[in-house]
């Protein structure tokens, strides 16, 4: 099977899919300390369980082991292909040597992951005084292809927001038109659409740019990947959960509710029933917050209105902005096929994010938020420190590829292999 190369990997959501879809991980590069932690858990998870250890994985989740001794348990070799580093001119025959040492006399395949997308974003863009124009971030494409100038992979996969069609240079000409330029220049044709997760069987709207490259001179290779049709609510996100008030739950494995349905199977979320799951745990608010989400999940049961920060009363009113964001109080609801984009400032505040129960009257967990993404229950995120950390858990998740789209990509890359 092709082996991959994942850059800017994050907590690994684009890498999970390609995995499941038959391909091999060379390496992933990540500058984040926590996110690289969360996919060294991962692949020691792989390894454990291709040998019969489950049972060392559950130790650890439960607090009985710590990291270092956990990592004991898995061969080196296997974590030491998760390279913590920053893609920088500075660092790059650094990493260099890493993959190549990784790698050994085998050609590289496939390589995937695409820059941070802050510089890129609308939301970034708007809340930043130069509109973002300069920033470094801007530029790591440039990176980008250095790797592919050196690896001349088959193909890549390179994924990022839409704004990325609209963000300009200094210049005035379009980042991606120059990107493309500079692919082309490595010798690449590029392809890309604009993918939206709910068509691949993910109960989210999350649109994003797919850009796929083919190395040499292409044109109509993109791969067909088919959509898929269901009558799945995002309720089945929910189902099998135990309930929870605000402040409460835990970080450590619980048991989940018996689960009849289908479509936590169907999507690779769960494997068996009354699995157990971490992180469900969900932050303490304020009274006038919980305030605002009973609001807001009783406008929505009633009227299926989201509501506007303008219907509430002025003792609810603490916020200065009242010209934008207004929707910035926005219930997950449960009767419909897909929820709202699932985005990083979820580890801020989870107002954007409520739980549709008004019994439980609360923000979404680190667990919820997960499946709304995809990752499979068994997924556990990383900390620094190793002490659990629902920020953490938050951003990560926010940050990443849901692992379903990744896979259903993965496999249609495969037919026109």
């Amino acid at each position: 099977m092709p082996k991959y190369l994942d850059v800017f990997a994050g907590a690994g959501g684009l890498s999970e899919g390609f995995m499941r879809a038959g391909y091999t991980p060379v390496a992933h590069i990540e500058m984040d300390v926590a996110a690289c932690y969360t996919l060294k858990t991962r692949l020691a998870y792989k390894w454990l369980t291709a040998n019969g250890q489950d049972d060392l994985y559950m130790e650890y989740l439960n607090q009985k082991i710590k990291r270092a001794e956990f990592y004991k348990a898995v061969p080196q070799d296997i974590l030491g292909t998760v390279l913590n580093y920053e893609i920088s001119e500075d660092n790059l025959a650094k990493i260099f040597a890493d993959v190549d040492a990784l790698l050994g006399d085998e050609p590289l395949d496939l390589m995937v992951g695409g820059p941070p997308c802050q510089a890129y974003s609308l939301i970034g863009r708007a809340r930043d005084e130069n509109g973002m124009i300069g920033d470094k971030r801007n530029y790591l494409y440039v990176l980008y292809a250095e790797f592919l100038r050196k690896y001349q992979p088959r193909y890549f996969v390179f994924e990022n927001v839409l704004g990325l069609l609209s963000a300009k240079d200094t210049d005035e000409i379009l980042h991606f038109d120059k990107m493309r330029r500079l692919f082309k220049e490595c010798g690449y044709s590029t392809e890309y659409k604009i993918l939206n997760a709910k068509d691949y069987g993910v109960l989210q709207n999350r649109k994003r740019i797919i850009l796929i490259g083919k190395r040499g001179e292409y044109a109509d290779f993109y791969p067909e990947i088919p959509i898929i049709n269901h009558s799945f609510l995002v309720k089945e996100i929910f189902s099998d959960l135990p309930a929870l008030k605000a402040g409460k739950g835990t970080v450590l494995p619980v048991e989940t509710l018996p689960y009849g349905g289908r479509y936590l199977y169907d999507a690779g979320i769960k494997s068996r029933n009354q699995e157990t799951v971490t992180f469900h745990c969900s932050r303490p608010n304020t009274t006038q917050d919980l305030a605002i989400y009973k609001r807001a999940v009783q406008l929505w049961n009633k009227e299926k209105r989201r509501l506007s920060y303008l219907d509430l009363p002025k003792r609810l009113q603490s916020q200065k902005n009242m010209d934008s964001f207004l929707d910035r109080f926005k219930v997950v609801a449960e009767d419909v096929q897909y929820s709202q984009t699932v985005v990083a400032h979820i580890s801020k505040d989870g107002h954007y994010f409520i739980h549709p129960d008004i019994k439980q009257n609360r923000s979404l967990t680190p667990r919820e938020v997960a499946r709304l993404q995809t990752f499979p229950d068994d997924y556990y995120f990383e900390s620094t420190s190793g002490k659990p950390s629902r920020t953490t858990a938050f951003k990560q998740i926010g940050n990443a590829v849901p692992v379903l789209l990744a896979e259903k990509i993965a496999m249609a890359l495969l037919e026109v292999w």
